[in-house]
């Protein structure tokens, strides 16, 4: 699985994320990002939130006015296969290794985009860990901050560590 970053986002706390060329990572995520609601959001486990750019493409050609950084992630990825995401892979982006840790739930704050993009992204086998449902990976996957450094758009994303 190879592909880069199309875009890196931050944002003052919310959806949407604004676009930066570069970014320091922390544990914590990227330098200057904030958490809105930080008894949902953000943590050490929760640093860094992947969306595939495929998504917002489906969901923009489906009528949702999305675009990048809008639904709320860090690090908009292009040409990784989103049904691929498995909890404990880990990734090398930039001088960066992450780990992912969770399929992200979505809430509420989505639904300015429209009535039913949640249903559009994740359902009820998302929620079981059913690798099999059609909204796998949709929704982006939350990761965890292994080594710290910096990203940068345009960063190669490679797959150091699969898992079954």
């Amino acid at each position: 699985m190879a592909g880069r970053v199309l875009q890196l986002n931050v944002s003052r706390g919310g959806v949407p994320k604004r676009p930066i060329p570069e970014g320091f990572v922390t544990p914590l995520g990227i330098e200057g990002d904030e958490v809105a609601h930080p008894q949902f959001h953000g943590g050490p486990q929760k640093a860094l939130l992947l969306l595939a750019s495929e998504v917002v493409d489906k969901l923009a050609a489906e009528g949702f006015p999305v675009y990048y950084g809008a639904l709320g992630e860090n690090v908009t990825t292009r040409g990784v296969d989103h049904r691929q995401f498995r909890a404990g892979q880990r990734y090398r982006i930039g001088d960066v290794i992450i780990e992912l840790t969770r399929p992200r739930i979505p809430c509420s704050t989505l639904n300015v985009y429209g009535p039913g993009i949640q249903e559009a992204i994740y359902d009820r086998a998302v929620k079981e860990g059913d690798i099999t449902s059609p909204h796998w990976g949709m929704s982006g996957f939350y990761a965890a901050v292994l080594q710290p450094g910096t990203i940068r758009k345009g960063d190669p994303i490679q797959l150091l560590e699969q898992v079954a």
